[in-house]
């Protein structure tokens, strides 16, 4: 009886990932029949102006803006990757480390990094692939295992032991990967837009609806083609999910200057440039769900209810992973990019968890 039952749940794990596995690939096959309609419909309608691009040689101004910090580099010893990151406030004060989404880079913390160097050593890295940081080619070096030993070593080479970790989008994802794997290192964990890891896996297997919103991770499992769309049309697809009416910041919102926009296309129409943090995505479904994925460390999760890309109801299933002090805060008619739209709002709730006195849950 036992073996029938361990032979039954054996045959019941397969059929589920064979199940899974084609979902993952029929998807990506539809996504990409439907980007190339929509690249076939580009070079109809003008084909000089689908592949032209401009050349950006130089930075724009607000990238060297000093009152943003120091740009600084590290070199990682054990992979031999050297990181690119922008530096504020005194050394020796708590370490602050801000981990990007995409296709974000360090500058997307731009209103944390003159807010919180009062009292914090505030560290805007560019994560592994990403603007000045050093991209490996093979994508089985962007796997999440890799992601999370960057952040282990550089916070060594910064010689600090802990930190207060926040994380956006995908480097929301970082940020609780840290807390599960290493929760000796974070004091305090602050997530904007991503919920924890497994409620994404498990809620998009459900969720016709998130399943549909989180199609560019579908989309991105194929080779060259993504880095290819994102680029046409001089990097359209870029601003418009900054700018876009679906995607972008909200009309309330503090919205991205012109230059602020020309920093994110120079930083991602460099030679290459969007190959690494694509690749970021390209090892995602054979490393998830997690096998430990309970967070031990005080939480604060803010949210965007005009998310285009995460249903808000992720947000509320993933206390159930946090055993300690846990915070939602959803914030209504804010985007997606929720520490860029709303950077004071974002900065007060950061405040105010920073000085709370948090215990564990019984």
């Amino acid at each position: 009886m036992a073996r029938l039952r361990d032979c039954l749940l054996r045959l019941t794990v397969t059929i589920r990932s064979l199940l899974f596995w084609s979902l993952v690939y029929c998807y990506c096959g539809l996504c990409a029949s439907i980007y190339l309609l929509k690249l076939l419909w580009s070079i109809g309608k003008g084909p000089a102006q689908t592949f032209r691009r401009v050349a950006r040689e130089h930075p724009p101004a607000c990238l060297n803006d000093p009152s943003l910090g120091t740009h600084c580099y590290v070199r990682i010893k054990d992979s031999g990757l050297r990181f690119h990151y922008v530096a504020t406030g005194e050394r020796g004060k708590p370490l602050m480390l801000l981990l990007h989404g995409f296709p974000e880079f360090w500058y997307s913390w731009r209103h944390q990094l003159r807010e919180f160097k009062s009292e914090y050593r505030v560290v805007a890295l560019d994560l592994r692939g990403y603007g000045e940081t050093d991209a490996p080619i093979h994508r089985e070096s962007y796997k999440l295992d890799c992601l999370i030993t960057d952040v282990k070593d550089i916070l060594d080479s910064l010689g600090y032991s802990k930190c207060v970790l926040i994380g956006h989008d995908w480097g929301g994802m970082i940020a609780w990967l840290i807390a599960i794997c290493y929760p000796e290192m974070v004091m305090k964990l602050i997530v904007i837009n991503f919920p924890h890891p497994n409620v994404f896996t498990e809620y998009i297997l459900r969720h016709p609806a998130q399943l549909f919103k989180s199609s560019h991770y579908y989309f991105f499992q194929i080779p060259w083609f993504p880095e290819f769309m994102f680029s046409i049309n001089d990097f359209k697809a870029l601003k418009h999910l900054f700018t876009s009416h679906s995607t972008g910041i909200g009309r309330k919102g503090c919205r991205l200057t012109t230059e602020d926009l020309e920093a994110y296309i120079y930083v991602f129409s460099q030679p290459g440039a969007l190959n690494g943090p694509i690749n970021h995505y390209r090892n995602i479904f054979s490393c998830l769900p997690l096998k430990h994925h309970m967070v031990t460390t005080p939480t604060l999760l803010l949210w965007g209810e005009k998310d285009a890309f995460m249903e808000a109801e992720m947000a509320e299933v993933t206390k159930i992973y946090v055993k300690n002090y846990f915070r939602l805060t959803i914030l209504s008619d804010v985007s997606h990019w929720l520490q860029q739209e709303q950077p004071d709002i974002v900065n007060k709730l950061i405040w105010t968890f920073l000085k709370e006195e948090t215990r564990r849950k019984d």
